[in-house]
């Protein structure tokens, strides 16, 4: 980035210090609100940003009592590895006694997140604001949702990034009773009803913290350009129109985009230290055999390493991951390549996961189907063994697993939604180009279809194939990381201190 006075100081505020695998369902909600959904903000990117020279603070809230907690090795790591990464003068703890001694980041009551929130913002615009002096600040999720109502009363470029579709309310005096002075800023703010005078909206006007984040920022961003889009054209029930009607302003005012969340760098099947065998792109072909009989052994499926392996990476819910579509063909699939030993493994938590096991115990599938809870060494290793990932969602804002199945070279089958669209495009292999197989229609026929486009891809023999999955191995490798990722908000950092406030 460049300035004409100096580099420019850039203000990441976020709620959490790390992100967990939504396939881990109790244990990732634990720690998070929204398993997964900050991930942009990890200690990967955030090392990315300050690498590529950004001059990156973070301002998130002193979980003490968690960062000391020897049962939060993930939160500890991560908030060494940031310290490591910076500074000590670029990570500002705001401190608060309502969050000192949480056990957990988020509370099981929305009342106890709303006044967390309050806190850490109170903190974020009393003390760490003043202190850093940014240039620009950039809020994460509704937590944030109030910064940046401030920010544009000050006069400070805001980003404000949406990981989550998910706000909550509350009055202005109850604001102002946790100690932020919003008056200052009132007139930014999305309340539930129009809003003329601030004494008349003051105690029965909700304000709503979400479409305030989008409404005050100089710039909104989601982690997917088309889950953006699919939101501006009303396609999905569970967002709301102040939300959508919001997006949809910033959007046709040239004020929203979308940029992709990145895998973690811990999954690289060079260096993976959970797979049996480590490979890389050109060995690829050894490696996934050696790592598929090897999963075989240890969840006594048929040993064979020829048979094609499905892997299901997401969380069993029915509600987004289209688990049932999968349900109804399950038998189908399974018996229609039965000769090729076509085996499905599932590394995941989820309310239907009784389902699948039903299934399987009504016919007897115990050596083609192994149903596991979510393991993260089993999950590293399902990216190594298995040959193609099964992601059939109803939508999705972003995706990881599918990203991280092209880099390990176990290609996507996904349905034609959100950050899926974005970043699976339709294997090609006369021309060269793709990376997985995409099904359009949202239906058990539109997935079998992709499963049988698959089937096809496998059959084809060695010379053909292997060239293609070491394509899509080293372009997804090049593609899906944090650097690419970090860029993309450095431009758009740099976008928004060249343009004029409005």
């Amino acid at each position: 980035m460049r300035h004409p006075k100096r580099n420019p100081r850039i203000l990441i505020v976020t709620p959490e210090v790390t992100y967990l695998p939504d396939r881990m369902k109790s244990m990732a909600n634990y720690f998070t609100a929204k398993a997964g959904g900050l991930a942009d903000v990890s200690a990967a990117l955030i090392k990315a940003l300050f690498d590529q020279g950004a001059d990156v603070h973070v301002a998130l809230p002193d979980y003490r009592s968690i960062f000391r907690d020897r049962l939060a090795p993930f939160l500890q790591k991560e908030l060494m590895a940031i310290h490591r990464i910076m500074p000590d003068d670029r990570v500002h703890l705001a401190e608060d006694r309502a969050f000192f001694y949480l056990n957990q980041v988020y509370s099981d009551y929305g009342g106890e997140n709303t006044k967390l929130s309050l806190a850490f913002q109170r903190e974020v615009i009393n003390n760490i604001i003043p202190r850093v002096q940014p240039d620009l600040i950039h809020c994460n999720d509704w937590m944030t949702g109030l910064i940046p109502a401030l920010s544009r009363e000050g006069s400070i470029p805001c980003l404000f990034t949406i990981h989550n579709i998910h706000t909550v309310k509350t009055s202005l005096s109850s604001i102002e009773d946790r100690g932020i002075d919003a008056a200052y800023f009132w007139h930014h703010l999305y309340y539930e009803n129009m809003a003329y005078e601030y004494e008349k909206a003051r105690e029965f006007n909700p304000v709503d913290f979400l479409v305030s984040g989008v409404f005050a920022a100089h710039f909104v961003n989601t982690v997917s350009p088309t889950f953006l889009k699919e939101i501006i054209e009303g396609r999905h029930d569970f967002v709301e129109p102040p939300l959508r009607d919001q997006l949809a302003n910033k959007w046709y005012a040239g004020c929203a985009t979308g940029i992709l969340n990145a895998p973690d760098p811990g999954f690289n099947p060079a260096k993976d230290p959970a797979l049996f065998r480590r490979y890389g792109a050109e060995d690829h072909l050894e490696g996934k055999k050696e790592n598929k009989r090897h999963l075989q052994e240890k969840l006594g499926l048929l040993s064979d390493e020829t048979a094609p392996i499905l892997f299901w990476p997401s969380r069993l819910d029915n509600r987004q991951k289209g688990c049932q579509l999968l349900a109804d063909i399950l038998y189908r699939v399974v018996s229609t390549y039965w000769e090729a030993h076509l085996q499905i493994v599932f590394v995941a938590n989820g309310e239907f996961q009784k389902h699948f096991r039903d299934i399987v115990h009504y016919h007897q599938l115990y050596q083609q189907v192994a149903i596991c809870d979510f393991n993260e060494d089993l999950e590293h290793l399902c990216y190594g063994a298995s040959d193609f990932v099964v992601m059939p969602s109803l939508f999705e804002p972003c995706g990881l697993p599918q990203m991280i199945g092209a880099i390990y070279g176990a290609l996507p089958v996904v349905h034609d939604t959100g950050g899926l669209h974005d970043t699976v495009i339709p294997l090609d292999v006369k021309r060269n180009s793709g990376n997985g197989f995409v099904f359009e229609t949202f239906d058990s026929t539109g997935l079998f279809w992709a499963i049988q486009e698959a089937m096809e891809f496998y059959k084809l023999p060695p010379k053909t194939k292997a060239p293609q999955i070491e394509r899509i191995m080293t372009e997804s490798a090049a593609t899906f990381n944090h650097d690419v990722t970090a860029q993309q908000y450095i431009e758009l950092y740099e976008k928004m201190l060249q343009r004029p406030l409005i």
